[in-house]
């Protein structure tokens, strides 16, 4: 029980990677809210088995492309589970395109999501973070190395989050808030799925040749979020089976 008497916030967190993350760290002990876009059920669901664990846990509507949103999901996190220890910033999207062919709309929607969100959501978190505090957020493997044209725009909305990583680790610091980065591989989810029609394409980039599961990620992140991983911050944990190697 690392993260005993802990509260924690994982957005997007209804099912694949951050429902896996949602239940490691019940699993480690902590109070756990998580947000949602549309699937409330399976938000329920999540809820459902952490409870089962004995702990708390709580579902929040929330789109993640929406400032106003974001912000309220941490309020209304501190107001059920009584304040705010760990958060963990997974709610992310996946647009496809070239630049000549991807829509404004769908570079507005992978920025609005994959960067703007992790920003707005790290910044209301802070007044509720106290000495300990951790900030864990979700890239992408693609943020070091693009081997596709369409993939342009996503890779860039994950790169970003490497700078903000670093500087936010230097701005909380001095305060003992930790601040990291999990950028996964191919893992198996419904957005990525194992045998699906590219895997067979990425599984030759990786050392391992298979998929990782949501569960690899949750470890990575549980990892962080203890106190064992005190020391580290302004870092980025690469979780891709050997892929960039």
């Amino acid at each position: 029980m690392t993260l005993a008497g802990k509260r924690a916030l994982v957005t997007g967190a209804s099912r694949g990677i951050g429902a896996a993350i949602a239940k490691a760290l019940a699993a480690e002990g902590a109070d756990v809210a998580i947000t949602y876009e549309k699937s409330a059920d399976s938000a329920a669901k999540v809820v459902d088995a952490i409870k089962a664990t004995g702990r708390k846990a709580v579902a929040i509507q929330a789109d993640s492309a929406d400032v106003a949103a974001v912000q309220a999901s941490i309020d209304k996190t501190v107001a059920a589970l009584g304040g705010l220890d760990i958060l963990v910033n997974n709610a992310g999207i996946l647009r496809l395109g070239g630049l000549s062919d991807i829509s404004l709309a769908d570079i507005d929607a992978l920025l609005n999501v994959n960067v703007r969100s992790p920003i707005i959501a790290s910044k209301a978190a802070l007044p509720h973070l106290g000495k300990g505090g951790r900030i864990i957020t979700i890239g992408s493997y693609f943020a070091d190395r693009v081997p596709a044209p369409v993939l342009g725009v996503y890779a860039a909305s994950k790169s970003a989050l490497i700078a903000f990583n670093k500087a936010l680790a230097r701005e909380l610091g001095p305060k003992d808030i930790t601040v990291n980065l999990v950028q996964p591989g191919s893992i198996d989810t419904d957005m990525n799925p194992a045998h699906g029609p590219t895997a067979d394409t990425l599984k030759q980039f990786m050392a391992l040749g298979r998929y990782g599961a949501a569960e690899d990620i949750a470890n990575a992140v549980a990892f962080l979020a203890s106190a064992k991983a005190k020391y580290i911050t302004g870092s980025a944990l690469t979780v891709d089976g050997g892929a960039n190697a």
